[in-house]
């Protein structure tokens, strides 16, 4: 199930340090990040084996999430929450503000076989 972890956070007047180290539940295999998206969706599927952990850096965007039993839609506005993604979440991603950078941890490496396009009926 699909659910939004909160990165620790050091501030003081210098500003922010967000950790992401022994914080994301898997090894990481992948990282990959999306930036400059129009009005477009992304992702659109969800995965045989890969477990995923998204951040939106700079700007916002909305991940709606299927899990096949509900329907849930995460707001990712602040660099500091993470929305951990298990394989049975069908995701999508939408509404990215134009300034939007939304980074990608995967548990593995790139593999076509791995995606599952169909919706949950």
């Amino acid at each position: 199930m699909a659910h939004i972890i909160n990165l620790t956070t050091h501030s003081d007047k210098r500003g922010n340090l967000t950790v992401i180290e022994d914080q994301i539940p898997f090894p990481i295999k992948r990282i990959f990040y999306i930036y400059g998206v129009d009005d477009s969706v992304r992702g659109g599927h969800r995965h045989k084996t890969t477990r995923q952990a998204a951040i939106c850096l700079h700007g916002s965007c909305k991940v709606t999430n299927n899990d096949g039993k509900k329907t849930d839609v995460f707001v990712l506005d602040h660099p500091k929450k993470c929305l951990i993604l298990e394989p049975e979440d069908w995701h999508a991603m939408h509404d990215f503000t134009k300034d939007a950078v939304f980074l990608v941890f995967a548990s593995t490496k790139f593999d076509p076989t791995d995606y599952i396009y169909e919706q949950y009926k």
